[in-house]
């Protein structure tokens, strides 16, 4: 078997009686050998580019400014007062009824009805007389819990009752027959 040298760019292949030709890798042609290299550097290029953007993503932040304007809530106010919508007997109820006015440009719903602070519930001029022989007031004021809350509508006078909350105590004596009462109520109202 004839071997020719390496230095010659031939490999020998035993056992054959024949050699064919191979080129070693010293010996390719240039552009077999920038494969490798314009691939790495695509690659590179890719992961580049992908760790940026991936940087660029987690790393950004930004900030900026606005405003607010909030509205002040106009007092809504009763539109007319409190009275009893049927005449009281001694020991009975009747529906208090009054109007409530709401001039915002949103609903509000009417949370609470109460005596106002330090007033009492007074008859007409005409029965100054009025009185029960028991000491107490002629008629109280009882808000059932049922009857509240009440929306009301933006820029509107609505109509309130509340159903049986004006009692006249048993002991009211006869000047308080065909009497008139006022009952000042203190309203509570939020916005809806």
């Amino acid at each position: 078997m004839s071997h020719r040298t390496v230095d010659e760019g031939v490999v020998p292949m035993a056992r054959h009686k024949h050699f064919t030709k191979r080129v070693s890798r010293a010996m390719r042609p240039w552009r077999w050998r920038r494969i490798p290299i314009v691939f790495g550097a695509v690659v590179a290029l890719v992961l580049g580019i992908s760790a940026g953007s991936a940087y660029g993503y987690f790393a950004t932040h930004g900030s900026g400014t606005n405003s607010v304007s909030i509205g002040t809530m106009q007092t809504v106010t009763m539109a007319t007062a409190g009275t009893p919508s049927t005449p009281l007997l001694p020991g009975g109820t009747g529906d208090v009824v009054f109007s409530v006015t709401n001039p915002n440009n949103f609903p509000v719903s009417l949370v609470g009805a109460a005596l106002e602070a330090g007033s009492a519930i007074t008859p007409d001029a005409g029965h100054s007389g009025c009185t029960t022989t028991d000491g107490n007031s002629a008629v109280t004021l009882n808000v059932p819990s049922g009857d509240l809350p009440v929306a009301i509508p933006a820029n509107t006078t609505q109509p309130i009752n509340l159903a049986s909350a004006a009692t006249m105590d048993l002991a009211a004596t006869s000047n308080c027959q065909g009497a008139t009462f006022d009952i000042p109520l203190a309203i509570t109202a939020h916005s809806s």
